[in-house]
């Protein structure tokens, strides 16, 4: 199962919004929306923010082995 908690904190500690993802960054509410609810989305999106943020893949998910 995808946690992507890791990704709030990372936000907070960047000092970035979800408003400035959607209106700076150009990510839509649907991508934001998965995130959310520990949806998947795809490995470009998950580039696309460790460029943004400067961080690792690590600093925005979290991998378990919990059943969906």
């Amino acid at each position: 199962m995808y946690d992507y908690s890791p990704l709030w904190k990372t936000l907070e500690e960047k000092g970035i919004t979800q408003y400035q993802l959607i209106k700076e960054y150009h990510f839509s509410t649907g991508t934001l929306d998965a995130f959310r609810q520990n949806r998947s989305v795809t490995v470009k999106t998950i580039e696309t923010l460790c460029l943004i943020l400067d961080c690792t893949p690590n600093d925005i998910l979290k991998i378990t082995d919990e059943p969906f």
